[in-house]
């Protein structure tokens, strides 16, 4: 075998090393055992020690979560009952950003080094927003300016470093405010941030290997092991939670890999799939609210995930739900990206009965709860 060998149509590999794309590849041209191969090789840093970390940071963050008194009082809002430790998501925030640098500095990242660094630094920052509104309390207009300085710096520097038009500038600024605000009002109940980290990081660590993105396969891969790796803390009887620094640090990575790869070139139907279950949410909650003259941005406990609980299922069943969903949408429009004509019409089709079908269960399961509670003659 040579030094040199070649991987996929405008992929090559220099034997030892990670892939490394000569340009970006047309989804077309590579085929799954490429892509996966291009996948495997840096997941034992990349996926592993996130988890690792994700999973033993726990046992060193929550004595100073205790000493500093970061507790999650239950209000209306709540699912919990019981005050719980928030913040831990630092731990998770660390574990992401440590494997990140890690993932650049052995060399699983030889291209676009300044794209992952760009993603690194948005990570670091939203992460850093999250724990000072966890420990000191930030005003809903410093939070919101913050999210927007984090949006326009980053996305300035990928635009700078790939040579994209300035036109996508405010589009990056909107979808980082946005999306760490979703993420935000979309962690309510056990679970839920730690499968939807894991389900995104995954597609988009897959993205990131059918396109020959390096950066992109370590940094979805290092998402998916740090939130994967915080479920056993928060499952079950939820004895901590993220607080805002992991919210903030999911919405912010997520915002930020997307970001990175739409202006690389990324096809957008391997990006908005993973995130339409939590935006169809987080949308119509919001519209509805405003439309019954509801103070929008206030605690509430409405969203589809939320109702799903009040209708009677556990934290992890709705947290399944809506990552099934999630994992359903992306499924079905990566499908329609291959299919062409009538294929990728009903593709289209079946993306929007699952979000229907998602936004709606909850009062299904409240008819079906209540027609088997009748009692029969």
């Amino acid at each position: 075998m040579s030094a040199l060998a070649p991987l996929a149509p405008g992929l090559v590999t220099a034997a030892g090393q990670a892939p490394m794309p000569l340009a970006m590849a047309d989804p077309a041209t590579v085929t799954d055992a490429e892509a996966l191969e291009f996948l495997l090789h840096p997941a034992p840093l990349a996926l592993g020690l996130s988890f690792a970390l994700s999973l033993v940071l726990p046992f060193v963050v929550k004595p100073w979560l205790t000493r500093w008194g970061i507790i999650d009082i239950p209000s209306d809002r709540s699912s919990h009952s019981m005050p719980v430790l928030r913040g831990m998501g630092l731990a998770v925030a660390i574990s992401l950003a440590v494997t990140c640098a890690l993932a650049l500095c052995v060399g699983l990242i030889p291209v676009d080094r300044s794209i992952a660094l760009v993603v690194l630094a948005m990570i670091v920052a939203s992460a850093a927003l999250g724990w000072a509104e966890d420990y000191r309390g930030v005003s809903i207009s410093m939070r919101l300016g913050a999210q927007a300085a984090i949006g326009a710096l980053g996305t300035g520097a990928m635009i700078f470093a790939l040579g994209v038009p300035a036109w996508w500038w405010p589009v990056g600024v909107v979808a980082t405010v946005a999306y760490i605000n979703i993420a935000n009002f979309m962690d309510g109940i056990n679970g839920i941030s730690g499968l939807h980290g894991g389900a995104v990081g995954l597609l988009y660590a897959w993205a990131g290997a059918t396109n020959g993105m390096p950066w992109m396969v370590c940094a979805g891969l290092a998402l998916a092991g740090a939130f994967l790796g915080f479920l056993p803390w928060n499952l079950g009887r939820g004895t901590v939670f993220l607080g805002d620094v992991g919210s903030y640090v999911l919405g912010g990575s997520i915002a930020a890999i997307a970001i990175g790869a739409f202006l690389s070139g990324v096809y957008v139907e391997y990006l908005l799939p993973p995130l339409m279950i939590y935006l169809a949410d987080t949308a119509v909650t919001l519209v509805l609210r405003i439309r019954r003259g509801e103070v929008w941005y206030k605690p509430h406990r409405q969203h589809a995930y939320q109702r799903l609980t009040d209708a009677g299922l556990s934290h992890v069943q709705s947290a399944l739900v809506v990552t099934t969903a999630t994992v359903l949408v992306s499924l079905i429009s990566l499908y329609g990206l291959w299919a062409s004509g009538t294929g990728s019409a009903i593709a289209g089709l079946a993306v929007v009965l699952v979000i229907v079908a998602y936004l709606a269960s909850p009062a299904v399961l409240r008819r079906l709860r209540a027609r088997g509670a009748e009692p029969r003659p």
